[in-house]
């Protein structure tokens, strides 16, 4: 059973929106958010509860508390007039700030940008996880390569998944980190990879989830294509640092199903991993005793994909991914 270990459940939803609600994990619901919030859904006002912005497109909230005692949000983000398809050629990861977890959050400042030929991280950046270990920030993130101009990447992100060189590109997407004692940076980029695409994971490495075990290891769920398929993997990868190198290993964490975008924790008290994940009709929550090994939690669903507020209302999402579970 998953006990008082959730202090926010965060997730990431299409229309530049990023919801917060506290999570009464005994039951694996996820609590009603204020009816309040559901004002942000129309009017791009952002609110507690709702992170929005007019010109954004905000993606994939990650939050850690800094010694500064605000709660501090790295999240995805790309130009609405772009269309939505332009997160893999115009993401950027942005940095904003609230004195309560579940916000108002406010934009603070762009962290890292695409940049440019001879990178790995060439064009965009997306899917961040912000990290604390041991006196330093780690800010996972993804990147992708190919020599394209501005002109060529606009139209690819204005054609979509059917263009020409839409896979090409996608295919090229690695994780990386990048580095800062503060969490206002600077910011040092590690000048490679962290993960390459092995075993049961092929073409890309994406999307990454990172904890520390109990006995010093760094382990990571990071997603790929499962060999011979069309299917999402996700993979298990282990390090002796948090910037790796990460090692995957032969024995996927999820297989039998298509999904990605997983956050994942060490819970000290049950002395067991989590790891919450997206799938194509609702939030799942899989468990292991060692990181290695990984089977499904009690509850192991999580949340369907929908928003319930607290005057009865249900909102249904056309995206609902990326969920995050921050600790307390």
């Amino acid at each position: 059973m998953v006990k008082n270990t959730v202090l926010c459940f965060l997730v990431a939803a299409m229309c530049g929106l990023t919801i917060a609600q506290s999570a009464p994990t005994e039951s694996g619901m996820v609590k009603k958010l204020p009816a309040e919030s559901r004002k942000s859904f129309q009017d791009d006002q952002a609110r507690r509860h709702v992170f929005v912005d007019k010109n954004w497109f905000n993606w994939g909230a990650s939050v850690v508390k800094g010694q500064d005692g605000k709660y501090h949000m790295f999240y995805a983000r790309w130009p609405k007039k772009l269309k939505f398809t332009a997160w893999l050629t115009h993401s950027e990861v942005a940095h904003a700030v609230s004195d309560h977890p579940e916000g108002p959050y406010h934009y603070v400042e762009t962290v890292i940008k695409a940049r440019g030929p001879g990178y790995w991280d060439q064009v965009t950046a997306h899917n961040p996880k912000i990290k604390y270990f041991d006196g330093k920030y780690y800010l996972y993130y993804i990147s992708a390569k190919g020599s394209y101009s501005q002109d060529e990447l606009v139209e690819i992100a204005a054609t979509g998944y059917s263009h020409k060189e839409w896979m090409t590109l996608r295919n090229s997407q690695r994780t990386g980190v990048a580095v800062a004692d503060k969490l206002s940076g600077p910011w040092k980029r590690l000048d490679k990879p962290i993960v390459e695409p092995a075993g049961p994971i092929t073409k890309l490495t994406v999307n990454p989830a990172i904890t520390r075990g109990p006995d010093g290891t760094y382990f990571m769920i990071v997603k790929g294509d499962k060999p011979g398929s069309r299917q999402r993997n996700q993979a298990l990868a282990t390090a002796k640092s948090p910037t790796g190198p990460f090692t995957i290993y032969p024995k996927p964490v999820i297989d039998s199903f298509d999904t990605e975008d997983a956050s994942m924790w060490y819970d000290k008290r049950q002395q067991r991993f989590y790891a919450v994940f997206h799938a194509h009709t609702h939030i799942g929550i899989i468990t292991s005793k060692d990181g290695y090994n990984w089977g499904k939690a009690d509850p192991y669903t999580m949340s369907p994909k929908q928003v319930q507020f607290d005057n009865g209302e249900t909102l249904k999402l056309q995206r609902m991914e990326r969920p995050f579970v921050m600790l307390d």
